[in-house]
């Protein structure tokens, strides 16, 4: 019996070590279609800005927003405990808004935007205060929205790489990008939501947390449940690029893992419920997504990993081996994501440093009970 449950407990742990290469075998014989172009300008978009307490990056992102290659949209900017004395925008484009109140919660800012809409916008996408985007990203979200998708999430490209932790973040983005983006979406299921750089219906975003009150990190993986408890799928948009402020310090990387880690904890739970229902119903959609959101955190599993394999060398040697070769193909699928995009030189260099950047993660979960009173948004350290 105790062998039994041992051998059941490291399964459940190793099949995250080979999940991701086996996910990409199956990609390869899934016939990819080229989709087709948008009608530029077809949909009207809100586009919701969030900053909570910062402000300093909130002139890039807009600028940058106001170069997009689309005429129908506006820009919401949110500034939720924010002082706005020296913030102005010259274009009738972009709405600036401060709350009253304090709202602290990403939801809380989005239903305040939508809430003071100008007018009804059929569609809207959700960019943080950090970002820049490419100036065709509405008219590759719009490829999807015209097949039918009321869900899509772009692609989160590094902005920066100027530290080692700037560099494995990015590593880290690429790889769940191509296996919970591209590769799921192809397979029939969803693309996860990233937190920003996704875009929805008006309609299925208000009737997704109309109801709900959210405080602290996880929002997304709140909108993802109700998505796919829906069995709705959400669309994987790789041109439809955002560039992402990534961590450079150890303090912000403990702070925002904190936090994620937190939600994942708080969260990870919808997987059973979501498994469950495509058990029942037989959806691809939800089957391959339920056990998605059952996945640890990338550095939980492999520390675990490697603890049963050196207990086993103790104990039964021969599955050492087995712990081996399933490390081995989660390195093969991780520098297959790699390989599947433009990476730069610099990452790829930065992968030494692996071990120093999963020690800053077992710190951060050491504080993630009380991520959410730690910090609420990410602090940017300018010019760093």
């Amino acid at each position: 019996m105790l062998l039994f449950l041992w051998n059941l407990i490291q399964v459940l742990i190793g099949y995250n070590l080979v999940l991701a290469f086996l996910l990409y075998i199956a990609y390869l014989f899934v016939k990819k279609r080229k989709p087709a172009g948008s009608n530029a300008g077809a949909h009207d978009y809100a586009i919701i800005v969030t900053a909570f307490e910062q402000t300093t990056l909130l002139p890039a992102v807009v600028a940058s927003l106001l170069k997009l290659n689309y005429d129908n949209y506006l820009v919401y900017v949110v500034a939720d405990k924010c002082d706005i004395t020296d913030l102005h925008f010259s274009s009738d484009r972009v709405v600036l808004l401060r709350p009253e109140q304090i709202l602290a919660s990403n939801t809380r800012s989005h239903l305040y935007a939508i809430a003071h809409f100008r007018r009804e916008h059929e569609l809207l996408t959700i960019i943080d205060s950090d970002n820049l985007v490419e100036p065709e990203y509405l008219n590759e979200l719009n490829i999807y929205f015209d097949q039918g998708y009321e869900a899509v999430q772009g692609l989160r490209a590094a902005k920066n790489l100027n530290t080692t932790f700037a560099c494995l973040d990015a590593a880290r983005d690429i790889y769940y990008h191509f296996y919970d983006g591209e590769v799921l979406f192809a397979l029939g299921s969803s693309a996860t939501l990233s937190g920003s750089g996704m875009a929805f219906t008006t309609k299925l975003y208000r009737e997704s947390f109309e109801q709900l009150d959210l405080t602290g990190a996880g929002f997304d993986k709140v909108l993802q449940a109700q998505i796919l408890k829906r069995n709705k799928r959400i669309a994987f948009a790789k041109d439809a690029v955002v560039y992402d402020e990534k961590t450079t310090h150890a303090d912000q990387l403990v702070n925002q893992r904190s936090r994620w880690i937190n939600t994942w904890f708080r969260y990870f739970g919808f997987g059973f419920d979501i498994l469950w229902r495509g058990l029942k119903s037989g959806s691809i959609n939800q089957l391959l997504f339920g056990f998605i959101l059952l996945r640890p955190p990338l550095f939980i599993f492999l520390l675990l990993s490697l603890l049963f394999g050196v207990i086993n060398l103790f104990i039964l040697p021969y599955y050492s081996l087995l712990w081996l070769a399933a490390f081995g193909l989660f390195i093969a699928g991780f520098l297959i994501a790699l390989s599947r995009y433009p990476t730069d030189q610099r990452i790829y260099k930065s992968l030494i440093n692996i071990p120093k950047f999963i020690f800053f993660q077992v710190i951060s979960l050491i504080h993630a009970k009380t991520a959410n009173k730690r910090s609420i948004a990410t602090k940017h350290h300018i010019n760093s």
